[in-house]
């Protein structure tokens, strides 16, 4: 029989392919039986060769097979005539070789010895059989795979390849750039000296940012909140708190960022700023920024603090340290005053900040946007609810009374503005102050001063300055430590 078919060359050549790349493989490895499923498949297309096809005989100087399998849910049968070229590897031809449970496959060498009928293959029917569809991605997929993680590793390769150049060049073209990276020995306490004797004021350098927000390890989540969460973590031997903003959060992270960077804050009584960063967990962008709630150093910049309302003063706002002073953190909402040009730095949106702690003139939209202390009057409010929470903890001749939320027995766990407003602005009510409290100068006194802070009218509240007095005198007369 001739053989002179361009077709059947080429399926030849893919057969021989095959069998040089695989010739090592052993009778059960999955791409055995993927392999031999292929070729006999190719037998199939070759028509010269099928006796069915050319006259029910051919003749051959190698051998005679007949095979059976099924594809597409169809029974194959195939009987052909095998060259002596083709029948690779010698002693056991590829043509030759079946598949437990997939294909049947018998060769012979005697005339029309391959007339015979092959038992279906057990376990492989019409109910559980490879179509071509399925045939193609078993080949098709491993090699898709493989191809991927090749791209993978090269752009991985690459990216690294650059960044390092990228740094290399850098420290080349200017060695100046050295002071733009902490030192490896240098510990958190130096890093925050620098922050007190730069003299400028406006904070760390944003490549030393970057730095030591990309090395700090996370610790534990120590509280959840509107805008993220906050954490406690540790760079070199050193406890920082990190606020991580998601993605979506990005114009409060900024503008907290922004106000601390501006001229930063040194007070033992304000969260102290270490850096801002985002950083890409592998799913989103987090936005975070570093600070210590230990920091207290003096300005020594030649720039002077602005005047700034925090305009979400809460409980919540305010952290406690080991000393049991405070630190007021979260100035995301905050808005800043220049004295100079008598300007308010102030986001569009006036009405912002917790409900349950928002002043009147923030509820009923009254308040002057225009007039800082307007928002100064706004904290006050505020801070009278704070004090109204601290003080029903004090323990005063056994008495003290569990802790609850400013109006948490005439409103929801989560008020909306219309209810808050009705309450605050229409009803003019106010958290109940127990008249056991008279009993107690401490306690009277901080009575006194929250219903002066809650007045419906923010120019008649109190000063912070005028409460910060009236505390200093209750301290020395109750000898006690404020």
């Amino acid at each position: 029989m001739k053989t002179g078919y361009t077709k059947h060359q080429v399926y030849v050549c893919l057969v021989k392919c095959y069998l040089t790349v695989f010739h090592d493989i052993k009778p059960g490895a999955s791409s055995y039986y993927t392999i031999v499923i292929l070729i006999h498949i190719i037998l199939q297309e070759i028509q010269m060769y099928s006796c069915e096809k050319t006259g029910s005989h051919c003749e051959t100087d190698g051998a005679c097979m007949a095979s059976i399998y099924f594809i597409d849910g169809q029974e194959q049968h195939v009987r052909t005539c095998i060259t002596r070229d083709n029948l690779v590897p010698p002693g056991q031809p590829f043509y030759c070789r079946g598949a437990e449970g997939l294909l049947n496959i018998h060769c012979c060498y005697t005339d029309y010895c391959n007339s015979i009928d092959l038992q279906v293959p057990s376990g492989y029917g019409p109910d559980g059989t490879w179509g071509l569809v399925e045939l193609i991605a078993v080949i098709a997929g491993p090699l898709f795979l493989l191809c991927l993680l090749l791209l993978v590793a090269v752009f991985l390769y690459h990216y690294h390849r650059r960044a390092y150049s990228h740094r290399q060049r850098l420290e080349v073209e200017d060695p100046s750039c050295d002071h733009l990276y902490p030192a490896k020995d240098r510990t958190l306490q130096e890093l925050i000296y620098d922050l007190s004797t730069s003299g400028s004021g406006s904070g760390l350098p944003l490549f030393v940012q970057r730095t030591v927000a990309r090395t700090i390890v996370l610790q534990e989540i120590i509280g959840k909140g509107r805008f993220g969460e906050v954490w406690r973590g540790r760079w070199r031997g050193g406890d920082v708190a990190v606020k991580i903003f998601s993605s979506r959060e990005e114009r409060s992270w900024f503008r907290e960022a922004e106000i601390y960077q501006t001229i930063m804050l040194r007070h033992e009584n304000i969260l102290g700023f270490i850096a801002a960063d985002n950083k890409d967990n592998g799913t989103w962008t987090q936005l975070w920024l570093v600070g210590l709630a230990h920091l207290h150093m003096e300005i020594l910049g030649t720039q002077g603090k602005p005047g700034i309302a925090h305009r979400d003063l809460k409980s919540k706002n305010i952290l406690v340290k080991k000393n049991c002073t405070c630190a007021i953190a979260d100035l995301g909402l905050a808005v800043r005053h220049d004295s100079a040009t008598d300007t308010i730095d102030i986001a569009p949106n006036q009405r912002v900040g917790t409900k349950r702690y928002m002043a009147p003139e923030v509820l009923d939209e009254t308040i002057n946007t225009t007039h800082f202390d307007s928002f100064k009057c706004a904290d006050i409010y505020a801070l009278g609810l704070v004090y109204w929470e601290i003080t029903r903890r004090c323990n005063s001749g056994g008495i003290h009374e569990e802790y609850q939320l400013p109006y948490y027995d005439l409103v929801p766990s989560d008020p909306s503005i219309e209810e808050m407003r009705k309450l605050v602005c229409d009803q003019k009510l106010r958290p109940n102050i127990p008249n056991w409290w008279q009993s107690y100068e401490a306690l009277r006194v901080m009575g006194k001063i929250m219903r002066e802070c809650w007045y419906a009218n923010g120019a008649a509240r109190l000063t912070a300055l005028r409460i910060k007095k009236t505390l200093s005198q209750l301290s020395i007369q109750e000898d006690i430590k404020v």
